[in-house]
């Protein structure tokens, strides 16, 4: 069982123990680091670095108002009495971690999510309300914002490097079941996990973390952030020894897009991929399962620029391995946009060394959204112009091309037709639909025609819509 969390992990690498601590040490070659080697190392306490770094844990909590519609008896039935909605507010509890003094504060997308209040509980006890800038629920990083009114609060500075190593001790600070701030230690388990979701590369540690713990955050004994905690692997939902953490790096290029642009920017390679497993490694001449494969190219994205073509397999992204889907993804959405970056191909057989920009998906064509009013089979549809950045947005494919439907209005012919939101439209009346402006201007020139042709992609499927109604005519 895979829980979401919310807390804070510190990690800790090269440990500088004291001098009267110091016995016959073992060291790490080429890392600086060493392994305690009698009881008075073991007995070493990490409450400094717990006092510099827990004020800049505070606690998330949100409210929203759920609306629940209750059972409605037989007999209310026959008399046509129906019983009005019930709402409810529920609260729930994250953690977060301030990244800026003027207020900046980063948690878990899953925090936050449909919070119709958020407010902070800085170290101190006082409280703040808070909003929103940008959140990313594929990454699960959220950016909010309190007034300080000018006051400069205690920070974490985010570390961007990549020094973390597997066995590296690690505290976990955050608020599990709302019982107040909490310190656990554990170490560095794995680094890379990329089977937790598709777009991220996580940091585990077994630090003991339980709910309420998300939203904190991993930094090593100079007090530097180096992830954010995010979820918790177990059966019972409780602390289990496996927990994940994004990152420092992620989440440094999600705070500044969200503080720059208002909203976290994802570069893309603009090629759709796939990971090689062990068969195909062997059909490429690989000597190992590795790598990503390329199977379509966006036309005038990044990848086709670069010479990137399909059957390519993507090895490494500057330097750094990619093993799959989830790696590529990660490893551009670390990278600064505007910037180059060396992709390392093999293409028929041989390898080489592409150059591409690092760029963010495009409106190309403008989204152009246009809700559907007339005597025709589309009545009561929103549709709209895909493109790669309004894929991305709305969580759909950012490969899709042509006119997708967005809503359909109540009681609308288009719902009653059985038309669905994500429907591609891709042809009426024999007539091929390229934008949502043509398609509307088309239904309006046969709005007085009761023999209507249209043909969908749903889900890759191509259908041909019956039509069973027409709004009424005025």
């Amino acid at each position: 069982m895979l829980s979401l969390l919310g807390g804070t992990l510190i990690a800790a690498s090269a440990v500088n123990w004291p001098a009267a601590a110091k016995g016959p040490l073992i060291n790490l070659p080429g890392s600086g680091k060493v392994v305690p080697d009698s009881q008075l190392q073991m007995q070493l306490s990490f409450a400094p670095v717990v006092k510099d770094t827990a004020p800049a844990v505070v606690n998330v909590f949100t409210s929203r108002t759920v609306r629940t519609r209750q059972r409605v008896s037989f007999f209310d039935m026959m008399r046509d009495m129906g019983r009005a909605p019930t709402e409810s507010v529920q609260n729930s509890l994250g953690s977060g971690v301030i990244v800026r003094d003027s207020g900046i504060i980063v948690t878990n997308a899953h925090v936050v999510k449909g919070a119709d209040e958020l407010r902070i509980v800085l170290n101190d006890r006082r409280e703040f309300a808070a909003k929103v800038i940008a959140q990313d629920e594929e990454i699960d990083l959220a950016v909010l914002e309190i007034d300080t009114k000018g006051e400069r609060l205690p920070t974490l500075s985010i570390d961007k490097s990549s020094d973390l190593e597997i066995g590296d001790i690690v505290l976990a600070i955050g608020n599990p079941f709302g019982v107040g701030q909490t310190v656990t230690s554990g170490i560095v388990s794995a680094l890379g996990r990329t089977n937790v979701t598709n777009a991220s590369s996580f940091i585990q540690t077994d630090a003991a973390v339980n709910p309420g713990n998300s939203g904190g955050a991993l930094v090593d004994l100079n007090g530097n952030l180096i992830g954010v905690n995010t979820a918790i692997f177990s059966r019972s939902g409780g602390s289990n020894g496996i927990g994940f953490a994004i990152p420092g790096v992620l989440v440094a290029r999600a705070v500044d897009s969200a503080v720059t642009e208002g909203k976290i920017v994802r570069p893309w390679l603009g090629a759709r991929t796939s990971a090689v497993d062990s068969a195909l490694a062997a059909t490429l001449g690989l000597d190992r399962a590795r790598g990503a494969i390329v199977s379509d190219v966006y036309p005038g994205g990044p990848a086709d620029k670069a010479g990137i073509k399909p059957r390519d397999v993507v090895l490494s992204i500057d330097g750094t391995p990619i093993n799959d889907d989830s790696g590529l993804r990660f490893k551009l959405a670390t990278l600064k946009l505007g910037s180059r970056a060396n992709v390392e191909i093999m293409r028929s057989g041989k390898t080489q060394t592409l150059r591409t920009r690092i760029e963010t998906p495009q409106e190309t064509p403008k989204r152009d959204e246009r809700f559907l009013d007339g005597y025709h089979p589309l009545d009561g549809a929103t549709v709209v112009n895909m493109s790669p950045a309004l894929g991305e947005e709305i969580g759909v494919d950012p490969y899709v091309q042509g006119v997708m439907i967005l809503s359909l209005a109540r009681r609308s012919a288009s719902s009653s037709n059985g038309l669905r939101p994500a429907d591609l439209i891709l042809e009426l009346n024999g007539k091929e639909i390229k934008s949502a402006r043509q398609l509307e201007t088309l239904l309006i020139s046969e709005e007085n025609s009761d023999d209507w042709e249209l043909s969908i992609d749903r889900d890759g499927k191509i259908y041909d819509v019956p039509i069973r109604y027409l709004p009424r005519a005025n």
